[in-house]
């Protein structure tokens, strides 16, 4: 009798398939080539099992991937090493000797040492200072690297996971999205004295993982990170000591709430004194739709805010919506810079930068803002005599859930909650089920709750509101 997995092969070959049915010898040679068809044209995904903590099935792994599974992308056809560059940053590590290094894939084009590469994504250019080709583990420089390589980059020190360099191409993945964090915490040394290697060791660790969008308040002699759950603060501890040296401690985690205009209104931004300076901007902000993110624009004419100014008003924007009234993050709005004034002889771009934020906070602090929660989807798989239970303690933590789907003695339940009060709830449910009930969940949305369920926060640093001492930070001439 044939393999079974011979048989739905013979599903996709009219050839295979009468050898099969007039069970015929089939060719070894010749399924192997339609298996390594089906899998380059995603119609056919392999399973390979094994431990790599026993050693067991690697090499089959290894011997799989190299015989069924598709070249790079730039070696299926013709080579394109002579096209613009066209690579992507998928990783970065900060090595001891070697320091910063960007990991990327080179879909089109080349690379040579010293070249001058455009970071497409941050819109600037910076030099490459070595290549390195990777193998086991150990770097070895190269002077040039070209279409398919997957390669080490040195020198790239503004470049951040997921930049693509050069072009962007039809080559490079779409929908490229990182996991999103839901929690914040703040992170203390057991010894004060290890205050500011903490600090570094994390500035380092952000660079690797940008999820964690580390976050140093010098003024408070804070240190904040975001993380996904507990089990990932647990590793973090652990890496931080092993591989720095620090002792450290995890304060408990909060939810990260986000905030949206509560109306519309105006505000105004203006840093005309001490001279020589000069920015006036106006900004009318509006809410916008849930999800929507900020949608900026622009009615002021060039002859009243040259160009280059208005362009620092737009880079600015995002930096000044990095915490609102209410200490969290602001989003959902819509912006527009109605009125503005520049001056000819006073004016730089360094005055539009520090004048943004204070309209833009003006506004804010006139019109209020509302609180948005995250809201998790998840998926629970148990017993059906869990379900009364189970349903309770959804309905208790404000969630809301489908209709159950029962096959043998076994539900899913599908639905959505708010992750502030379900924090726990994996435990819990563990403990409903012994530990045999599944649960997956995921971020659905952002929401609006009430002031009351919202957790406000003290603004970290100098707020705009704060005009004086906000203009002293800015210039530099507050310790």
């Amino acid at each position: 009798e044939l393999d079974s997995n011979v048989e739905k092969l013979a599903n996709f070959d009219d050839e295979i398939l009468e050898l099969f049915l007039e069970e015929k010898e089939i060719p070894n040679q010749k399924i192997e080539a339609l298996f390594q068809s089906l899998v380059l044209d995603a119609k056919l995904f392999p399973m390979l099992f094994g431990s790599a903590k026993l050693q067991l099935g690697i090499a089959d792994l290894l011997d799989a991937i190299l015989k069924y599974f598709p070249p790079p992308y730039s070696k299926l056809e013709n080579d394109n090493s002579e096209q613009e560059l066209s690579a992507l940053i998928y990783n970065f590590f900060h090595d001891p000797k070697l320091g910063k290094i960007a990991y990327a894939r080179i879909f089109e084009g080349s690379i040579k040492v010293k070249e001058q590469i455009l970071n497409f994504t941050k819109k600037n250019e910076e030099k490459v200072n070595r290549l390195y080709e990777v193998i086991a583990g150990t770097h070895l420089a190269v002077e040039h690297v070209q279409s398919g390589d997957i390669i080490a980059i040195s020198g790239l020190t503004e470049a951040g996971t997921g930049d693509v360099l050069g072009s962007l191409s039809e080559c490079i993945p779409a929908n490229i999205s990182l996991n999103a964090s839901l929690l914040t915490v703040q992170i203390k040394a057991i010894e004060e004295k290890d205050y500011a290697d903490l600090g570094l060791a994390l500035q380092v660790l952000s660079v690797e993982d940008p999820a964690l969008d580390f976050e140093w308040y010098k003024e408070e002699k804070e240190l904040h990170v975001k993380v996904m759950g507990k089990i990932q603060i647990e590793v973090l501890e652990q890496i931080i000591l092993q591989r720095f040296g620090i002792a450290c401690a995890f304060e408990d985690p909060s939810v990260i709430y986000k905030e949206t205009p509560a109306g519309s209104g105006y505000g105004i931004g203006h840093y005309t004194m001490p001279k020589p300076c000069w920015a006036i901007v106006q900004f009318l902000i509006e809410p916008g739709a849930l999800g929507s993110g900020v949608v900026y624009k622009s009615l002021v004419r060039t002859s009243d805010v040259h160009r280059k100014y208005q362009n620092e008003v737009e880079r600015t924007i995002p930096k000044a919506l990095k915490q609102g009234i209410k200490g969290w993050e602001v989003t959902d709005l819509k912006i527009t810079m109605v009125e503005g004034e520049d001056h000819q002889m006073h004016s730089r771009p360094g005055n539009f930068i520090l004048a943004t934020p204070m309209g833009i906070m003006n506004a804010l602090n006139e019109i209020g803002t509302k609180f948005l929660e995250p809201i998790i989807s998840f998926k629970i798989t148990a017993s059906d005599e869990l379900l009364g239970k189970i349903t309770a303690e959804i309905i208790r933590m404000r969630g809301e859930f489908d209709s159950p789907i029962i096959v043998n003695n076994k539900m899913t339940l599908t639905g959505k909650m708010p992750l502030s009060t379900s924090m726990d709830f994996p435990v819990k449910l563990s403990s409903l089920s012994g530990g045999k009930a599944k649960m997956n969940s995921k971020l659905h949305s952002y929401k609006e709750c009430s002031d009351e369920l919202g957790v406000e926060r003290d603004f970290k640093g100098i707020s705009p509101l704060d005009r004086s001492k906000y203009i002293l930070k800015m210039r530099k001439a507050l310790e």
